[in-house]
């Protein structure tokens, strides 16, 4: 769910998804989430600089995973929110494909020429009208339409953490820059071969996971 975007130009527009001593790929990439004992003390912060994800429960680490974020021209919004709303298997409505049969090509919904299928945005959970965290590619440079994107193995356990309510602060750095995400795990699954369009326009664009999201802290 990574590169299909560079092929077609529009699409990129609408991708929103480590390893300490080099980066990996989709599926060998992963991160512990810890279950919290208090949900209600979790908050999630975000450093741009970094483009890391540090889900905290008061002062002690839940979830630290890469992500990719906002391109200049359409960058993160920075400041503090709260996750406002979640869909698990959503779409976008802005940008996806035109199918016309067996013919599916990148669109704008509103440059679709037959029936138009939103990209897939699974696992969202959104932070301000419009921007939200959900699953895909994590490149290493900004990419995203300004939300941001958490690798496939890591975006659900995010998504259970993540409340309707749970803090979010979204800054160009964060103090959690130089202890926990100084040497941060990054994926290279934007290097993966692209899903066939006929698999991102179905239901098997959603996965569900197949082992336990959370565990219990040490």
């Amino acid at each position: 769910m990574k590169s299909f975007l560079t092929l077609t130009g529009l699409v990129a527009l609408a991708l929103l998804t480590g390893c300490v001593n080099g980066p990996v790929g989709r599926s060998t990439y992963n991160v512990v989430a810890y279950k919290p004992k208090n949900p209600s003390d979790v908050r999630i912060k975000v450093s741009l600089s970094n483009r890391a994800v540090y889900v905290l429960e008061g002062n002690t680490p839940l979830l630290v995973t890469a992500c990719a974020i906002g391109k200049a021209t359409n960058p993160t919004p920075t400041g503090s929110y709260h996750i406002s709303g979640k869909i698990p298997n959503k779409r976008s409505g802005e940008y996806g494909f035109s199918v016309n049969g067996d013919s599916i090509h990148p669109a704008k919904a509103s440059e679709a020429s037959g029936h138009y299928v939103g990209f897939p945005m699974a696992w969202w959970s959104e932070f301000t009208p419009g921007y939200g965290f959900h699953e895909g590619a994590v490149w290493p440079i900004p990419r995203t339409h300004g939300c941001i994107r958490l690798h496939h193995n890591v975006a659900p356990k995010f998504y259970v953490l993540a409340k309707v309510g749970t803090p979010v602060n979204i800054a160009q750095t964060q103090p959690e820059d130089a202890t926990i995400g100084k040497d941060l795990k990054r994926p290279q699954d934007y290097a993966d071969p692209d899903p066939a369009p006929a698999i991102l326009i179905s239901d098997r664009a959603f996965s569900k996971p197949t082992e336990p999201l959370l565990v219990d802290r040490p």
